[in-house]
């Protein structure tokens, strides 16, 4: 796909005539950066509008080997460059779908609340394609109510672990837990399409090595529920116990 499709789509994706300040959350992030750690991880301030980024963090270059300066000079053009050609589609089909459910979907009073995952392959200085799960929380909407200046954090992964292109998009409820709304895959599947999205809480609290009472409390539902569910995802999954399924999903914990 040439840079002008990406562009044209990225920019259709996110079409908007507000032009929101950022300064105060560029301070805010510069004085968190400089007392983080040098890890696998790395964020940015991402601009849609301007199809720049407004801030990239120190880990940057530790994480991909890579100029933070280069990312900040030729921005998104640059970043979409170095994404797998086979993962641009999936990439765009993520968003676009993203996008359209934040905007039929969740309430505008709502969305602040929003926490969007997807994944890709990115090529880093030593030219190998390294895996990256990015995970987006939106800090400025327009008019519409469309989110398009998001805080991103990316966790780099190694190239030989294989991963799903997929996408999700979860809400803080009123437990002030994450709730998956939306899930999908843009390749072979992760989870079998007819998994809910409350077996997918399910699943994404067995992980954390709750039991099916701690469960209930979260959820808000009785434990003989959560115990259907979990009979029921095993049966759906095709596999024999809880541990096989949290084994199974423990490296892809961020994308259930």
């Amino acid at each position: 796909m040439k840079y002008k499709e990406v562009k044209d789509l990225y920019k259709l994706i996110f079409k908007s005539y507000d032009k929101p300040s950022l300064e105060a959350h560029i301070k805010k992030i510069i004085e968190l950066d400089f007392y983080l750690p040098y890890s696998s991880t790395f964020f940015c301030i991402t601009n849609t509008q301007s199809l720049t980024f407004e801030y990239v963090s120190k880990n940057f270059k530790s994480c991909l080997g890579l100029e933070s300066e280069i990312l900040k000079t030729q921005g998104m053009r640059y970043f979409w460059s170095r994404i797998h050609p086979e993962d641009l589609d999936k990439w765009l089909a993520a968003l676009n779908e993203l996008m359209e459910f934040t905007l039929n979907n969740i309430n505008s009073k709502d969305r602040s609340k929003a926490n969007y995952t997807w994944n890709y392959r990115f090529k880093n200085s030593e030219d190998k394609y390294v895996n990256i799960i990015q995970n987006t929380t939106p800090l400025a909407f327009d008019k519409t109510g469309k989110p398009i200046i998001g805080l991103a954090h990316y966790t780099v992964l190694h190239e030989d672990i294989k991963m799903d292109i997929s996408a999700s998009a979860k809400i803080l409820n009123s437990n002030d837990e994450y709730e998956t709304i939306f899930f999908n895959s843009y390749s072979q599947k992760l989870l079998s399409a007819g998994i809910s999205h409350r077996e997918r809480d399910v699943i994404r609290l067995l992980v954390q090595d709750l039991s099916s009472k701690q469960i209930s409390n979260r959820l808000n539902i009785s434990s003989h529920t959560v115990d259907t569910h979990r009979r029921n995802i095993l049966k759906k999954l095709n596999i024999s116990s809880t541990g096989e399924l949290v084994g199974m999903l423990m490296i892809n914990k961020n994308m259930i």
